[in-house]
């Protein structure tokens, strides 16, 4: 099968692809504009596998997709390219609205029309499949219950509402046009190259350096943390067997504060890495709340295990240390994101091409 992935440079779509080019026979095209969080220096892995192709679009730009389609003709589409950043969406929504509502329905448009113009076989097996959050549900109240596919919607930031819309696109499509169309929604994701300005990569490395390290209010937040990996995983398994016009949670098991998870890292910072700074812990700073902030999510993840057989491999322990210990020994990467070079170089590679064509 050919996948067609959008926003493939970003934190979870490299994880997708890096997964798919490792572990399966598949093709896969990375569809991404390569705003900050684009990276490719995250696919450098599989860059030259005669398996996977680039293609620098914006979901946006109709004419340019329908390009990619025709000349790509995919099995499936893995919609994760957004605006993803909570603290970006409140000081800057308009992104949110461009990006996560007009750009998937732009792409829902191209996919339909490419979709209705299949043959009976290519069209019976083809797949939309639409990644989201479990931030389109609100939070939940007090410390019992858990999200489930059939919880109402209640967003509570311009990101999350800006998903929910999608969401709701995506289904809409599916009921009025058929489309076989599967909706994801995951819980808070960690490991590898996630974009440091996200709260664990941005405590690793700001404890490296002797910074503060921010913590929202008293940290009471809680959240359920997905190792990137084990979602890559779930999303493969759901673009490949799920049924369309359903829905699935995908979750970690692993419900923790914010605060517990700040004192985490830091202990095994204190064992991994220890310095002038350390104990590491001394560096925490508690900051006002963000707007709106939600206190807790759980995702119930029982459906996608029960119906595809799924669940998360690594603990929070293990996922953790994995996370510090690649952290670690890939300081260059997390350099070249903080100081600007990955999208300098990448600047200027494009201009160079532009001008010699």
């Amino acid at each position: 099968m050919k996948l067609l992935i959008t926003g493939g440079a970003g934190f979870i779509g490299s994880a997708v692809i890096r997964h798919v080019i490792h572990e399966t026979d598949d093709q896969v095209v990375n569809v991404d504009k390569l705003t900050y969080a684009g990276n490719l220096e995250s696919l450098q892995s599989i860059s030259d596998d005669s398996r996977y192709a680039f293609e620098q679009v914006d979901i946006c730009d109709r004419q340019a997709l329908l390009q990619v389609f025709a000349r790509h003709q995919p099995g499936a589409v893995m919609h994760l390219a957004a605006e993803s950043h909570v603290d970006r969406s409140i000081d800057g929504p308009a992104a949110f609205i461009e990006t996560n509502i007009v750009g998937t329905y732009t792409l829902l448009e191209v996919a339909r029309h490419y979709w209705q113009g299949l043959d009976e076989g290519r069209r019976a097996s083809f797949r939309f499949h639409h990644i989201s959050t479990d931030e389109v549900y609100g939070d939940l109240d007090g410390p019992a219950g858990l999200f489930t596919e059939q919880t109402p919607y209640a967003p509570s930031s311009p990101y999350s509402a800006s998903k929910a819309s999608s969401d709701h696109l995506v289904r809409a499509w599916s009921r009025t046009y058929g489309l076989p169309a599967i909706v994801t929604n995951c819980s808070n994701n960690y490991g590898p190259y996630h974009f440091p300005e996200k709260l664990i990569p941005l405590v690793i490395l700001n404890a490296l350096e002797g910074k503060p390290l921010p913590v929202y209010g008293k940290g009471e937040q809680i959240r359920d943390w997905l190792y990137v990996e084990d979602h890559a995983r779930a999303l493969y398994r759901v673009v490949t067997q799920g049924t369309p016009g359903e829905t699935y949670n995908i979750g970690g098991h692993n419900e923790k504060r914010n605060i517990d998870v700040v004192h985490t890292l830091c202990a095994l910072l204190d064992e991994l890495a220890p310095s002038a700074y350390s104990p590491y812990q001394s560096l925490i700073t508690y900051v006002t709340d963000r707007p709106g902030h939600d206190m807790r999510y759980a995702i119930d993840a029982s459906k996608i295990e029960r119906e595809l057989g799924w669940k998360p491999a690594e603990t929070f322990e293990t996922g953790i240390r994995k996370t510090v210990e690649w952290y670690l020994k890939n300081l260059e990467w997390c350099r070249r994101v903080q100081d600007g070079s990955y999208q300098r170089e990448r600047l200027g590679i494009a201009s160079s091409e532009l001008s010699a064509k």
